[in-house]
């Protein structure tokens, strides 16, 4: 028979900390799910578009990426797919550095350096989909004959 006494008193009653981050990880959460949604049903069309329809993979090289992306349709469609592909995948990694990460200077390193990459791969992307040349002035003659009309 245990008396009172076994039971050691907690040394202080337990108390809710305040938080100040606000919703961030409830709306981090949210988004991870919504944007799984969509991003499925991009890379799906994006997949369905450039090995079902037509020759298929045979038929991938600079013309069709040329042919493609003349069109606004496709530049958005690309443009939104790799937007939401590198918010997805840094909010995940940023998640996992936040769980496993135990040091804050740790932490702030390994997100500053993942941060700079989403910057830098977000930057170049978005720069390669809207400048992107089909037909550039200096193209071998084979490029030319092949897409570029003249």
């Amino acid at each position: 028979m245990t008396t009172q006494t076994d039971i050691p008193t907690p040394r202080s009653p337990y108390v809710r900390r305040k938080t100040t981050r606000g919703n961030f990880e409830l709306y981090s959460w949210v988004f991870m799910r919504a944007s799984g949604v969509v991003l499925v049903v991009l890379v799906f069309g994006h997949l369905f578009v450039n090995l079902m329809v037509g020759d298929g993979v045979k038929a991938i090289d600079f013309a069709f990426v040329g042919g493609k992306w003349s069109s606004p349709f496709w530049q958005i469609w690309d443009l939104l797919m790799l937007w939401l592909a590198m918010i997805h995948g840094t909010n995940g990694v940023r998640t996992i550095i936040n769980d496993y990460a135990q040091r804050d200077l740790t932490r702030g390193v390994l997100k500053s350096l993942l941060y700079l990459a989403f910057t830098i791969t977000v930057v170049l992307g978005t720069l390669v989909i809207f400048t992107f040349e089909p037909c550039p002035p200096d193209a071998p003659a084979e490029l030319l004959a092949s897409f570029c009309t003249a």
